[in-house]
């Protein structure tokens, strides 16, 4: 060992020695063997213990063999020692991206370009994290940087144009492809016919289309280069789009058949550029038609006259039927704009076809069909109240029953003379069933399922139709044992053996749901942590919900900030495309993952997850958890020796429950394994986790947790009603009332009619406003706000009127009846009898009658006390006569 330390940043190199050691050390890092590199370093260290750049790699490579402290302290120190060194920040900076802070690692790349502004990969891991962290404008200027010192790359130009898109300058980006385009020679491959032309090309051509009122010149573009582009179906997709943006309907129809030529006749978008273009439809509902998922169509949008109907029959009926007679999409369509007798007897084709070929997804589909209009729009029916007076389900209960009928009599369809295999009449009663349900029929339902299975009992979709009906019914265990009873007759069935997990996680029964879901995770290891690693988001949500209702608020926190490591993980994920799709030239699909990633946090699932984080510390700043204390001795009453010892002790408690705890989970673990694999038994050893309980999260402060979450959903996902009802729910109980205010405003933008916006509202108003010194201007902008907020009323008038609309309107949802009921007994309008009756005179035959909202309402009338018992003994009768096989009602 030495003295002399040289370091590079200072002028002073390693002697030759040294520096094959230390390049040995960089190369081991690259190809990952990492012992090799950490012995080549520690050769250099002994002689040079303070050289930065060793120190540094070092600290690199024991990083990725999971030593993460020790890492950080010898970056640091190697940083320490040789400031002047780009090794070092670029090291420095790719530790921090490995703890995915990107910010950090950002300076220290950009520390390290100042002292090597050219270093190319450097840069290029820079512009990697711009792009991640969306600094588009500082991504165009690395971009550009290293397109200008490596200009015979083409993933340079490409990059370049990229950023050049990203950030809007649309012109400059096809400016960059044209000038690439213009660098090769004429023979050159990268002109010829190819996939990575093609991507180009239609990626030029996006480019291109938008740009604004820039349509005719994308359609020129993209016939110029027809004959290179391999993806047709694009292609014609496109050249569609535009046509219908330029009004060429008689071009764009003949391109949309041309689309389903090549085999789309199954692609409902296709389906719907072609109603458009032949009834001549607006750019603006046309492009709310394309925008469609699923099934829908433009005859399931909105209303269309009765001539446009015939005029798309006819079409279907003589165009596109006879090209294309094994479409099923061809066939279903029409059902959407058939009616009368037309829609009778086609319903009655459709219907004995699917019957016969036994498709359980039946049902569902003509459900899709049951539309209301409501705004000028369609919706769907969803409610049993709406569902049994549609006519449209009266149509198909007469011809569902008349198929019984018959094929239970002579074993064929009536007016057929083809005799049916008994599995028809099997799938007919599996119809009715389904029919049942959606009827809120489920005593009914529950019987003609009991009929089929005695007929067939190894039909596994009965038993899920028979769970389904239980659970409806108010009976989720019985549902349960029930799902759990078809899941032994076909042990390979993933989806059967998922909904059983489903079911039993919703009747509270989590050891059971783990012991069934493991049986398909692998079989070894915690159970739970195979779901964690397959990102198993539903499982996860599910616990979670099922922990929070038994009051294991800790537990429940931990599954759903499992759910939010998943959309960490999924953000992460983008590094794997940002050099890889560039360089193959899948320009197009790179920019829709880079859209849909910047929605990321507004998908369905974090919702649901930042949603249960929210209401579980919600519930825990509103009931605070025990501390128990009972086994801890008063430390101030002793002497110093005294403390002392009792302090041992109790950590040695601690210690001795924390041991037995950790020995009951493996034993858990070992009887789950177990349970799926025998073979296993004995050979697990539990992941030892900190805080699996999720103690330590309990002990946050929960409305500033709530306060974060509650921000991202603000921030990522304001369309969404919830969004703002939970915004108000932790925002008045942090006394910010004016941004309740704005959360009540933004909800009744959503839906003013929702029972949960009137119940915050109501209990706004109730609130006192705030009278600090300095809050005038709060107070009276609260007080102007809350006059608009009641239409000028005042709340005694809103919730009278309420009342009255209540009682005018047999059908109005359940829940409302609640809140309206609540809110008349806290404000001492009328008797509680009055309030109670609310409820139990039509609430039963309104909306919103499921199991759930009548345990509401049982949890309601409890809270009015003595004065509502009678009115409870009612309802209570009311809810045995339509859920019969309810549990746990009271």
């Amino acid at each position: 060992m030495t003295d002399e330390n040289p370091q590079a940043g200072q002028g002073k190199m390693l002697p030759k020695r040294e520096q094959d050691l230390f390049k040995s050390v960089i190369k081991n890092y690259e190809t990952k063997q990492y012992k090799k590199g950490i012995k080549a370093a520690e050769n250099v260290l002994k002689r040079y213990p303070r050289h930065g750049e060793t120190l540094c790699m070092k600290g690199l490579i024991l990083n990725c063999t999971g030593k993460k402290d020790e890492a950080v302290s010898l970056v640091k120190l190697g940083l320490m020692n040789d400031m002047r060194s780009h090794v070092c920040w670029h090291v420095y900076g790719i530790l921090h991206r490995s703890n995915r802070d990107y910010n950090e690692a950002i300076k220290a790349y950009k520390q390290a370009l100042r002292i090597e502004p050219e270093n190319l990969q450097i840069l290029r891991d820079l512009s990697l994290l711009q792009i991640q962290m969306r600094d588009l404008n500082g991504f165009v200027v690395t971009r550009h940087t290293i397109l200008n010192l490596k200009p015979n790359q083409k993933i340079n130009w490409l990059s370049f144009a990229l950023a050049k898109h990203l950030t809007g300058d649309l012109r400059g980006a096809v400016s960059v492809i044209d000038i690439y385009l213009g660098t090769l020679e004429m023979n050159s491959p990268e002109l010829a016919r190819g996939y990575e032309t093609s991507e180009l090309a239609m990626y030029r051509n996006s480019v291109l289309a938008e740009i604004p009122d820039n349509t005719q010149e994308a359609l020129d573009h993209l016939e110029q280069r027809k004959d290179i582009v391999v993806d047709q179906t694009s292609w014609l997709n496109a050249k569609a789009t535009y046509q219908m943006d330029l009004g060429m309907y008689s071009e764009a129809e003949e391109t949309y058949l041309a689309i389903m030529q090549r085999g789309m006749t199954e692609d409902y978008r296709a389906h719907c550029g072609l109603m458009c273009a032949l009834l001549r439809i607006d750019n603006k509902t046309c492009k709310q038609a394309m925008a469609l998922k699923a099934t829908e169509t433009l005859a399931t949008l909105k209303p269309i006259t009765a001539e446009q109907k015939q005029t798309l029959l006819t079409f279907y009926r003589e165009n596109l039927l006879p090209r294309f007679p094994r479409s099923a999409a061809i066939k279903r369509i029409p059902l959407t704009m058939l009616q009368g007798d037309d829609l009778k007897d086609a319903l009655d084709v459709y219907c004995r076809k699917h019957l016969t070929k036994g498709v359980p997804s039946l049902g569902p589909d003509l459900r899709s069909i049951f539309l209301i209009e409501k705004d000028g729009f369609y919706v769907h029916v969803d409610d049993p109240v709406d569902v049994k007076t549609h006519p449209l389900l009266k149509m198909i209960v007469t011809l569902v029953d008349g198929y019984i009928i018959s094929l239970s009599s002579k074993s064929m369809f009536p007016g057929d003379v083809e005799e049916q295999p008994p599995s028809t009449t099997l799938w007919t009663w599996y119809l009715r069933t389904y029919l049942h349900e959606i009827c809120g029929e489920y005593k009914a339902g529950l019987e003609l399922t009991e009929k089929a299975l005695q007929h067939t009992p190894t039909a596994v979709d009965l038993y899920e139709i028979k769970a389904r009906l239980l659970k409806l019914g108010g009976n989720v265990s019985a549902a349960a044992d029930c799902l759990d009873k078809g899941r032994e007759l076909d042990k390979q069935d993933r989806y059967i053996n998922n909904q059983t997990t489903k079911y039993m996680l919703q009747a509270n029964r989590d050891d059971e749901a783990l012991e069934r879901i493991s049986l398909f995770t692998r079989h070894e290891g915690n159970p739970e942590q195979n779901l964690f690693d397959m990102q198993c988001s539903w499982y996860e949500l599910e616990l979670a919900a099922c922990l929070a209702r038994k009051g294991d608020l800790g537990r429940s926190l931990k599954k759903y900030m499992a759910v939010e490591r998943h959309f960490e993980d999924f953000h992460e994920d983008q590094f794997d495309f940002h050099t890889y799709c560039i360089r193959k030239v899948t320009m197009r699909a790179y920019t829709d993952v880079l859209r849909w990633e910047e929605e990321l946090w507004g998908h369905e699932f974090y919702g649901v997850a930042a949603e249960g984080i929210i209401q579980n510390y919600i519930q825990i700043f509103d009931k605070p958890p025990k501390e128990e204390n009972g086994d801890v001795p008063d430390y101030s009453k002793m002497t110093p020796a005294e403390r002392k010892k009792a302090k041992a002790i109790a950590r040695k408690k601690k210690k001795a429950a924390e041991k037995k705890a950790n020995q009951a989970e493996e034993q858990n673990v070992s009887k789950v394994v177990s349970a799926s694999n025998p073979k296993k038994a004995g050979k697990v050893v539990a992941s030892v986790e900190k805080d699996p309980n999720g103690e330590e999260l309990l002990k946050l402060d929960p409305l500033e947790e709530a306060k974060k979450y509650v921000a991202t959903l603000v921030k990522n996902a304001p369309n969404r009603f919830s969004t703002w009802i939970l915004q108000y729910d932790v925002s008045v109980r942090r006394g910010k009332m004016l941004m309740a205010l704005q959360a009540l405003f933004k909800a009744q933008s959503f839906d003013a009619a929702s029972s949960e916006l009137f119940s915050r509202i109501v209990d706004f108003a109730q609130r006192p406003m705030p009278v600090e010194d300095g809050k005038d201007a709060v107070k009276n902008v609260l007080l102007s706000e809350k006059k608009t907020l009641l239409n000028g009323k005042t709340i005694n008038d809103v919730v009278s009127q309420a009342a009255v609309n209540t009682k005018t309107d047999p059908l109005t949802c359940l829940t409302m009846r609640i809140e309206v009921a609540k809110a008349l007994v806290s404000l001492k309008l009328g008797s509680v009898a009055d309030a109670c009756s609310i409820i139990t005179d039509e609430g039963m035959n309104g909306r919103g009658a499921t199991i759930e909202n009548c345990k509401k309402a049982v949890q309601c009338l409890d809270q009015f006390g003595d004065a509502a018992v009678e009115s409870k003994k009612k309802w209570l009768l009311s809810v045995k006569d339509k859920f019969p096989l309810a549990v746990d009602i009271v």
